[in-house]
């Protein structure tokens, strides 16, 4: 049901896979990025993108024009095409004074955005008279650092979630790119820069929020944030918002699997299925994971429990180990195969320097008198 990866260092930052999956760019905390490509069971490196002079953020890899896109803490960005066997990087004019800290394609690929700590969004794209990547700036009313993005299916509406505890909808409609939008759910006038809505975390006091994920349909946002909460917007049912305060440790991202249903994984470094139904209500389904068997090197055995307790005169022995597949912080979830609406698998990367490919339809077949769509 899992397929488990280690490419061999410490912690993955951030990562993106191309389109048929078969090869994967990510960072290992550091100002590389590294491309592996499946071989059977295994991962192997065939390329090393070296361009950034500071810590990569942020990485996205376009499906359809095969461009990767990189973000990184030292202000830039770069747009990297395959030519001839070698993977070329061309400079982005984003025009900022802080770390960018992500970054996303639109759907349709004619743009990106990238966040940073300059309290405002870049909205790039191609300039042919110049041959480079030009930005447009959206700046209020963000009154901090941007932490994460997600484009609407409609290549217009972009959603970003910053650490002044909001979340938020803009319009990054560009003329020059791009036809002139017709109306949506969440509003019909958008200019570019426009603010579509705006939410918080309230009741609960707030925290930054750490990801935010348009369903498949564009209707519903959903956003998890450091208060252990996690919130939806229904743009479709007059923008009624839910958001539940959970028991679990704060969440760091999270995406939709179906038209109703969310994963999301954090600190607790497990995935956790959600529930949106109709009604407005969230609900907590099922911990994805499955803990490692007594017999493995999971849990601590009965002599050596026993043997412990002797020589330390204790009646309880600690232990650190979290019992779950992933040993750290779950720092990114996204679909691997399927639709946000009908995924099929969904990939982990983690803090333990391991990606894990999850197989949620069997998951969804084992959870007796589970309805998701």
């Amino acid at each position: 049901m899992t397929q488990q990866h280690i490419f061999g260092y410490g912690p993955v930052s951030c990562a993106a896979f191309n389109k048929d999956c078969t090869q994967v760019a990510l960072s290992p905390n550091n100002s590389e990025v590294h491309i592996y490509e499946s071989r059977g069971k295994s991962w192997e490196k065939i390329h090393e993108l070296k361009e950034h002079g500071q810590c990569v953020t942020g990485i996205d890899w376009a499906p359809n024009s095969n461009r990767i896109v990189t973000c990184g803490a030292d202000r830039n960005a770069y747009v990297w095409v395959l030519q001839d066997g070698s993977w070329r990087p061309t400079l982005v004019i984003l025009r900022i004074n802080r770390a960018a800290t992500c970054v996303k394609w639109s759907p349709l690929e004619n743009k990106f955005a990238v966040g940073s700590g300059s309290r405002l969004i870049s909205v790039c794209y191609f300039e042919e008279e110049n041959n480079w990547w030009v930005s447009k700036h959206i700046k209020k009313p963000i009154r901090s650092t941007i932490t994460c993005l997600d484009w609407h299916p409609n290549n217009i509406l972009l959603a970003a979630g910053s650490s002044d505890f909001k979340a938020r909808v803009f319009s990054a409609y560009v003329k020059e790119v791009e036809k002139k939008p017709s109306p949506t759910s969440w509003g019909s006038k958008m200019p570019f820069g426009n603010l579509m809505s705006e939410f918080s975390n309230s009741p609960y006091g707030g925290g930054w929020v750490h990801s935010v994920c348009f369903s498949e349909s564009g209707e519903k946002l959903c956003w998890v944030a450091h208060d252990s909460s996690l919130s939806v917007v229904d743009s479709g049912n007059g923008m009624a918002q839910s958001s539940t305060k959970t028991e679990f440790l704060p969440f760091l991202s999270c995406t939709w699997v179906t038209n109703n249903s969310m994963v999301v994984a954090g600190h607790g470094c497990l995935p956790m299925l959600y529930l949106h139904d109709d009604q407005g209500n969230i609900t907590f389904l099922h911990k994805l994971d499955q803990s490692k068997s007594s017999s493995g090197g999971g849990t601590i055995s009965a002599m050596k429990r026993f043997q412990t307790m002797d020589r330390m005169a204790a009646t309880e022995v600690a232990t650190t180990d979290p019992n779950t597949i992933h040993q750290n912080t779950i720092t990114q979830v996204m679909v691997h195969s399927g639709t946000k609406d009908r995924c099929e698998k969904f990939v982990t990367i983690a803090m333990d320097g391991k990606m894990v490919i999850w197989d949620f339809k069997s998951l969804e077949s084992s959870i007796e008198g589970l309805k998701l769509m």
